[in-house]
């Protein structure tokens, strides 16, 4: 999302550059929204591969790749809440937006100032879920404190630096505890399944090595011989 203060951008898909315009002209000129615009599905992908939106209106008759199929690859990666907007009425066609991720649904032609109260409203939502969620970041577990919105993590107070993948492992095991992962699951979670094992194994040495009294006699993350590692309470 954008930081606050900021005005919030939605990416507009469609295909009509007459409704493209005027729904520029209506969220961006009249409400102060930060637009950008894609004419066909696999443009509209492209921009949000490049860019952060907050919002995103999505046409379902696309040219090249279909509003249902952008929405569903949207939504593969991403929270980002999507508005779709179709010429048909059939109910399917609304079950299937749906179902496919968009958090809202409109018919053309549809009253403007509906579609702008569906957007503040659905705005606000994920603005309460935010602040929820900063909210709810910090994990304490004896001497560690993780906080998972600011990525920091400090051990009997002191600020301990850990790497992008060393805060990952840690926030993986401190969020499931007592859960046993192997080897091959951690390298599947963390690494996307590239590597090999001992890259695990290098990783958990070093994470004992920053957050562990004793590195030898590790108290927090435990291994289960000949099963895999766990991290205890």
């Amino acid at each position: 999302m954008n930081e606050e203060g900021m005005a919030k951008k939605i990416l507009i898909v469609d295909d009509e550059p007459i409704a493209v315009k005027g729904l520029t002209f209506s969220l961006g000129k009249q409400e102060g929204y930060e637009i950008e615009a894609a004419y066909d599905g696999q443009q509209a992908l492209d921009l949000f591969e490049k860019g952060q939106y907050d919002l995103v209106l999505l046409d379902l008759m696309l040219p090249k790749i279909s509003g249902l199929d952008v929405c569903q690859r949207i939504r593969s990666e991403s929270d980002v809440p999507i508005i779709m907007l179709t010429a048909k009425t059939d109910d399917i066609d609304k079950l299937m937006g749906l179902e496919y991720g968009a958090d809202d649904y409109l018919t053309k032609p549809f009253n403007m100032l509906e579609l702008k109260a569906r957007i503040r409203n659905i705005l606000r939502r994920m603005e309460s879920i935010d602040a929820e969620k900063k909210t709810n970041t910090v994990i304490k577990i004896r001497d560690i404190v993780m906080d998972l919105f600011e990525r920091t993590v400090t051990v009997g107070g002191r600020l301990v630096n850990l790497t992008l993948k060393e805060f990952d492992l840690l926030q993986l095991f401190i969020t499931n505890p007592n859960h046993v992962y192997s080897r091959g699951e951690l390298l599947d979670s963390i690494w996307d399944g590239q590597g090999d094992l001992r890259t695990v194994d290098v990783h958990i040495r070093r994470l004992r090595e920053k957050i562990e009294p004793d590195s030898a006699e590790p108290v927090y993350i435990i291994t289960k011989w000949g099963v895999g590692y766990y991290f205890t309470e």
